[in-house]
């Protein structure tokens, strides 16, 4: 016994160390500041390791957006162009459109104004001219192929003379030779009952322009033609025309 008390407090005894004790608050705070401490080193070497790789987050944002503004500008400059490029494709299509009708018109001008010069020398030199009693002449007749049977015809019908202050009422009449094949047939038109008689009515005072067409056979070829100009049953003046 004595050995032991001996071996504890005396001067063999273990030695003992006296420490002063924290409160648990402050303890708790120093874990804290400790952890934050250690959370904010542990963002530095991150974000220093991304710089340093060139893969900093702050830096690629800021180049995505400026990336999405150049797109988004981009998509509008595309938009415009597609608007002004639409636009002058129909300015163009209309452009293009009233310059053809313009040339179809000059065209038919042209054609007109031609008629009428050819229609204004027939008249000056029919003007002094009598033919017949009743001064009734049949002039520049011409006859167009128009392919598949059909042929259209023009002449110029005039009244000069004595009569030529009375109105002239009759009927033209066109008298077609026809060759078929080895065979050679003279056609009437309009043919007798036929129902479109009507349409080669004719009254006129001075002068008067004919036109119009006749159908014959697709395989058939007309080589001559005789328009007539009748009244009362009777050929008051005729002229005739070989293709």
């Amino acid at each position: 016994m004595l050995r032991r008390l001996r071996g504890r407090f005396g001067i063999s005894a273990p030695r003992v160390a006296v420490r002063t004790q924290l409160p648990w608050y402050w303890r708790a705070l120093s874990i804290v500041a400790l952890s934050a401490a250690s959370l904010a080193l542990a963002g530095w070497i991150y974000d220093a390791g991304q710089r340093f790789a060139g893969f900093h987050q702050g830096v690629s944002e800021h180049e995505i957006a400026d990336m999405r503004e150049r797109i988004a500008k981009l998509e509008a400059d595309l938009e415009g162009a597609r608007k002004v490029a639409n636009s002058s494709e129909s300015r163009l299509r209309i452009e293009s459109t009233s310059q053809a009708q313009l040339t179809a018109q000059f065209k038919a001008l042209e054609e007109e104004n031609a008629r009428l010069k050819s229609d204004l020398a027939a008249f000056e030199s029919l003007a002094g001219d009598q033919v017949g009693n009743a001064g009734l002449v049949i002039s520049r007749l011409q006859i167009l192929p128009g392919g598949g049977g059909q042929y259209r015809y023009r002449l110029l019908l005039a009244q000069t003379g004595d009569k030529k202050d009375k109105e002239f009422n009759g009927a033209i009449q066109l008298v077609a030779t026809v060759q078929q094949g080895k065979e050679t047939v003279m056609m009437q038109f309009p043919a007798a009952g036929d129902p479109a008689s009507s349409q080669y009515h004719v009254n006129f005072r001075y002068f008067r322009r004919l036109e119009g067409s006749f159908n014959v056979a697709a395989e058939a070829r007309v080589v001559r033609v005789e328009a007539r100009l009748i009244q009362d049953g009777a050929v008051k003046a005729s002229q005739s025309v070989v293709l």
